[in-house]
């Protein structure tokens, strides 16, 4: 069949092609039941054919859903927030929806100007890593019908779902299994102390010390930024210090990549376990013991939360916490040094 030149193909140019009708072409088209198997397959051939591409502004009137959802992380180059955009880039697909993805860079007011570009946009939901102290900016949004996850990290000033990793739970677990293999004197690098994940991460550590009846002398606690001038010198402290302690608990795997990047490669070392796996974690010598999140459960989990939401669940927000898991490779079993 012939159309005027730059003219784009419609529906009824493909159900023309393939020999349906409209409403049939219109079922394939958005995914929906009730076309036999031979009949789907003739229209996506037309469609194909044709290079058909369905009109989002007629869907946009029409239903009032672009079929796109957000996911704001705190930096998509890092390895967890990539496995995270992986998994709800999974989920959206599976519902036929495309996703779009911005970094904050741990900065607030980016976070707030692009979640509300995003927003602007039209985008029928919105997952958030946080890193603001205020998401009220956001009521005008949800109360306009666009739901809004929190993943990673809950919202501040505002009620709202929330996907977590069981931070405090896996701390403690970590903190447990070093003192399992003799440790007293175990410190802390941790992030900022204002961010969530880092201050549930140390509660954690604080319970599995008051749980083996230990004290924690704050000397053995470094928080702060993640750079690594900042690490290596809380490594310093408090391997070298006043208050030498005999392992570690390094907070996130940025801060892991930096004390690693800092310990001796041979010689004395302080038994370390690091939050968050790491690749080629395995290979090292000696293997790196690691407290595990699942990204790819959270990244899902917030996303089916979103669609729940979208399908037309209004019941109280939420909060899921995903289970962590301790994987023992090596360098959280040295034992204390002598002395």
């Amino acid at each position: 069949m012939s159309r005027g030149y730059g003219t784009r193909p419609t529906m009824k140019d493909v159900a023309v092609e393939a020999g349906v009708g409209l409403k049939t072409v219109s079922r394939v088209v958005n995914g929906e039941s009730g076309v036999a198997s031979a009949t789907a397959e003739r229209v996506r051939a037309a469609i194909d054919r044709l290079g058909f591409r369905r009109n989002d502004s007629a869907r946009l009137l029409r239903t009032g859903r672009t079929a796109s959802i957000a996911l704001l992380l705190e930096d998509i180059g890092d390895p967890f927030s990539s496995a995270l955009s992986r998994a709800v880039e999974g989920v959206a697909a599976e519902h036929g929806c495309l996703l779009f993805t911005g970094s904050s860079a741990e900065d607030q007011r980016r976070e707030r100007d692009l979640a509300l570009a995003f927003c602007a946009r039209r985008v029928d939901g919105l997952i958030v890593v946080p890193t603001g102290d205020d998401h009220r900016y956001l009521l005008p949004e949800s109360a306009a019908g666009t739901p809004v996850v929190f993943l990673d990290r809950p919202a501040a000033a505002i009620e709202a779902d929330a996907v977590l990793s069981d931070n405090a739970g896996g701390a403690r677990t970590g903190v447990a299994h070093l003192i399992r293999h003799g440790h007293r004197r175990i410190g802390f690098i941790g992030d900022l102390a204002r961010i969530h994940t880092s201050a549930e991460r140390l509660r954690g550590y604080r319970r599995a010390m008051a749980d083996a009846a230990l004290p924690v002398d704050e000397r053995w606690i470094d928080t702060g930024p993640t750079d690594a001038a900042r690490v290596t010198a809380a490594v310093d402290r408090l391997t070298r210090g006043a208050a030498p302690v005999t392992a570690l608990l390094t907070a996130n795997n940025r801060i892991t990549l930096a004390v690693l990047h800092h310990l001796p490669s041979d010689g004395p070392r302080p038994a370390l376990v690091g939050f968050d796996d790491l690749e080629l974690a395995d290979l090292l010598t000696p293997g790196l013991t690691v407290v595990a999140q699942d990204p790819a459960a959270l990244g899902a989990a917030a996303a089916r939360t979103l669609f729940e939401r979208l399908a037309g669940d209004t019941g109280a927000a939420r909060r899921i916490e995903i289970p962590t898991r301790l994987i023992p490779r090596g360098s959280g079993e040295i034992g204390p040094r002598a002395g």
